[in-house]
């Protein structure tokens, strides 16, 4: 009986020890849907976005009544002195004589609420539309910036899955040589092959396993950049299981590039009109309503007296005339006229880009299936020349210069594949299906 609980125990400690230590496997997608939400980049551009969602809001707010409260004191030592016309106090005096005189009262106090809103302004107008574009041209470097994440791992992603391919098959070819190696020695022994035959299957061995420990620094290098750029501390596995390469179609759409060129001409065009309307008169209506308090203090005559004063009206600005407008309309038109150019070769260089990948990844898929093909046989060979040296029909460099082969063949198997892959990923950025449009 405590046998057996004794093994139970023993059995719950290993499952829990390799539930401990085994590592996490993450897909392509799980590794970018963890870079997006860590990204710092991203992060970057939806403040961006909430930035000029809050500079429209800012230019709307021009667009409500603004109410001011002021309130002052003045306390005069000395009142202003005005000069009056002699004449106001003696009829005789001449036309060119004044006499100073002091009015006023000592005490000063202005209380008012002043509210002001703009009837017409056409640089709000042109704001609020150019706002509105700026907020869609931040979404869309957003959208760049998740493209950029989404390649950035996706290439990494690929690269990892290729090398763990490659220690998967550096690993097989290490044990194979190996048993080679083991029955060599027994030859040896029995003095049926000479101790230069040993020699050569055994560094053979030691290349591969050097070649094996520059493939693991290699994915553990790989492995840290994803780490770095999904935002994550913790260790993980990329799936070895690479996307089985078949002929893919996409439907073309404007890609990223493309849009974010298209809304800085709108941009561009919206920046005109503004100044174009700069020329409009602008209408605005005011009012004020307060107190105004008048004080003496000289005992017994002193004195706090306020009066009421309150007023509406409206202001009219006519620009007159402003050389320096013209100039910017001029500025501006280039500047958009330059971006339609550029938006021309862009999408020229996206046809030409998109051809050249279509015919890249249908040629690259012959190409995998052949070196699939070369692959099985090399190693169809391999395995009859192993066969054949034990029958001591062929010297043992026909077996090693077989697993040189065969070695060769895996590479550019895997090659071919990472080819494909990432001109597959690129094609998918061109014709904008990388990633899906929010």
């Amino acid at each position: 009986m405590k046998k057996g609980i004794k093994n139970t125990m023993m059995l719950l400690l290993l499952l829990w020890s390799s539930a401990m230590f085994s590592q996490e496997v993450l897909t392509l997608q799980e590794c970018v849907d963890k870079a997006i939400k860590h990204s710092k980049q991203l992060k970057m551009a939806e403040n961006n976005i909430e930035k000029a969602t809050y500079q429209r809001k800012e230019i709307l707010s021009n667009l409500w009544p603004k109410i001011n409260g002021t309130v002052d004191y003045k306390y005069y030592f000395d009142l202003p002195t005005q000069l009056m016309p002699a004449k106001a106090f003696n009829p005789m005096a001449p036309e060119w004589q004044f006499k100073p005189a002091q009015f006023g009262v000592p005490h000063n106090i202005n209380a008012n609420v002043q509210v002001g809103m703009p009837l017409f302004n056409p640089d709000l107008i042109s704001g609020l539309k150019i706002s509105k574009v700026a907020i869609e041209l931040q979404e869309l470097n957003y959208q760049k910036s998740k493209e950029d994440t989404y390649v950035l791992i996706s290439n990494l992603y690929y690269n990892a899955q290729i090398i763990k391919n490659q220690i998967e098959f550096t690993e097989k070819n290490i044990n194979n040589l190996n048993k080679l190696l083991q029955d060599l020695k027994l030859f040896y022994e029995q003095k049926m092959v000479t101790k230069n035959d040993v020699d050569k299957v055994a560094l053979q061995v030691s290349k591969l396993d050097v070649n094996l420990k520059m493939l693991h620094q290699k994915y553990d290098e790989i492995r840290n950049a994803l780490k770095l750029n999904m935002g994550v501390s913790n260790d993980f596995e990329v799936s070895s299981n690479i996307i089985n390469p078949e002929p893919k179609t996409y439907m073309p759409k404007s890609n990223t590039n493309e849009l974010l060129l298209e809304k800085k001409i709108e941009l561009s065009d919206n920046e005109i009109k503004k100044l174009k309307r700069s020329r409009l008169p602008r209408l605005s209506a005011f009012g004020s309503y307060g107190s105004i308090g008048y004080g003496y203090d000289e005992k017994p005559h002193d004195f706090l007296d306020f009066y009421d004063v309150s007023l509406v009206g409206v202001k009219l600005e006519i620009p007159v005339f402003d050389f320096s407008k013209r100039r910017q309309i001029q500025q501006k038109k280039i500047d958009k006229e330059n971006a339609r150019l550029q938006l021309d070769l862009v999408k020229e260089k996206n046809a030409m880009d998109i051809k050249n990948a279509r015919q890249k990844l249908a040629v690259q898929l012959q190409i995998i299936q052949n070196q699939k093909e070369q692959m099985a046989l090399a190693k169809s060979v391999y395995d009859k020349t192993l066969l054949q040296h034990k029958q001591e029909l062929v010297s043992l460099s026909d077996v090693l210069l077989a697993e040189n082969e065969m070695i060769k063949a895996q590479q550019d198997y895997l090659s071919s594949i990472v080819t494909y892959l990432k001109t597959d990923l690129e094609l998918k950025k061109l014709t904008g299906n990388l990633v899906p449009k929010n």
